[in-house]
């Protein structure tokens, strides 16, 4: 049951001093939206000089450039011709951004419910293009592992674009049970409701829910796969999409096939007709939040146990996919607190939260050796290379080169 404060106490809750030496108090955690204007939110994004970085989310590549999401405000674009020396160049502010994808110089973005587009031709006079609106109707800023929401201030024809989050020591009888988050759900939701040979298409990491395959850019929300035909790169126009679940987090793309990691399980869709997402398969496994990549006849899947990801055990869980229509399970190993995973050929790494980086030895799932542990590291998510290695951090980037049974580290730069 989540705890919820009464909606006719909130200003007394937010406002009252008590005191509480003489009565029993408990620390509580207070989530207070951000919130803009519909107008607001729609004229907020701007291209600026670089910036220091609030909370590092996902990275991408793309030929000389990483991109690293701010989460819920934008990308900080970074220069990497020498990898060793990386500079960041500019920031794009993006209101509730939290993934991309290019192709051929034109960069997608998630701005909440919306869809932006940028000529990034020259990427130092970045230029906003287009702008698609009420394409993520589901896609909503929100907040879990809290206790308590605070909507004394919220209108609700804002837009929410992040939290605030405070610890608050209140007693227990102002608070009740209240049995879900009904009602909150939609406070964003508006009325309006394989590469080809000469594309150049970037590389994201395994917590992307954007990928592009040939002439289509599929984005996934917490229950469908979004389908925009991009044959036009200048102007995308959506074509549909279709219910894949619930709660789900990751799209990885493997021949005709997507492969969606949700919290119950991998989804497995044949996109052979681009434009209408066919279901194949699932695997399901206990509640966790589960990024998922794919090599051969194999699914790699790290699953996050605690907090809002579920009370299931963190592991890494090897899946025999070589028939698509049956998946099984292969074997399974203990892990921490793992997040982002990537293959380069036989090499496996797994972004391991705070306890660390770890690089593995695959030539036999059943019997993974581990190759290299980098512990002093809080990693979130990684995307391998043909010659080098990118890992994101908390707000630092850091670079790998490839050895012959090794990896080490080219440089670590600082987002801040």
């Amino acid at each position: 049951m989540k705890k919820v404060i009464r909606m006719s106490c909130i200003v007394v809750f937010l406002s009252s001093i008590i005191s509480c030496e003489k009565n029993e108090c408990e620390n509580y955690t207070l989530a207070t939206p951000v919130t803009l204007t519909l107008d607001e939110f729609r004229n907020s994004v701007k291209i600026t000089v670089p910036q220091v970085i609030q909370k590092s989310g996902k990275i991408y590549a793309y030929g000389n450039y990483i991109f690293v999401n701010d989460k819920k405000k934008g990308i900080h674009v970074i220069e990497n011709s020498n990898p060793t020396s990386p500079r960041k160049i500019a920031f794009i502010n993006i209101p509730g951004n939290e993934d991309i994808s290019i192709k051929d110089n034109y960069l997608y973005a998630d701005s909440l419910i919306d869809l932006v587009i940028f000529d990034i031709s020259d990427l130092e006079s970045i230029v906003q293009v287009g702008r698609l609106e009420d394409v993520f109707p589901n896609n909503i800023a929100w907040t879990r592992d809290v206790d308590f929401y605070d909507w004394s201030n919220y209108n609700p024809n804002d837009i929410i674009i992040d939290w605030n989050i405070t610890i608050e020591r209140k007693l227990e009888d102002e608070i009740l049970p209240y049995e879900t988050l009904g009602g909150v759900w939609n406070v964003n939701v508006l009325s309006n409701n394989a590469l080809s040979a000469d594309a150049q298409v970037g590389q994201g990491g395994s917590l992307a829910r954007f990928k592009i395959v040939e002439d289509y850019l599929y984005s996934v929300d917490r229950h469908s796969i979004h389908i925009f035909d991009i044959q036009n790169l200048e102007t995308p126009v959506k074509s549909g999409s279709v219910y894949a679940g619930f709660d789900i987090e990751t799209v990885f793309n493997k021949d005709q096939f997507l492969f969606l990691g949700s919290m119950s399980g991998m989804f497995i869709y044949d996109i052979s007709q681009a434009d209408s997402p066919q279901y194949v398969s699932e695997f399901r496994h206990g509640t966790a939040c589960d990024p998922v990549v794919v090599d051969g006849d194999y699914a790699y899947i790290t699953l996050r146990g605690g907090n809002s990801c579920g009370a299931f055990e963190s592991s890494l869980q090897i899946v025999n996919i070589s028939d698509i229509y049956n998946p099984k399970l292969e074997v399974s190993y203990s892990l921490s607190n793992p997040y982002g995973l990537g293959i380069n050929n036989e090499k496996l790494f797994i972004c391991d939260g705070s306890s660390g980086f770890k690089v593995f030895d695959k030539t036999n799932n059943n019997d993974l050796v581990l190759l290299n542990h980098f512990e002093n590291i809080n990693a979130f998510d990684v995307i391998p290379l043909e010659n080098n290695l990118l890992l994101i951090g908390e707000n630092t980037l850091y670079q790998y080169k490839y050895t012959k049974n090794n990896i080490e580290l080219l440089s670590s730069f600082s987002l801040n």
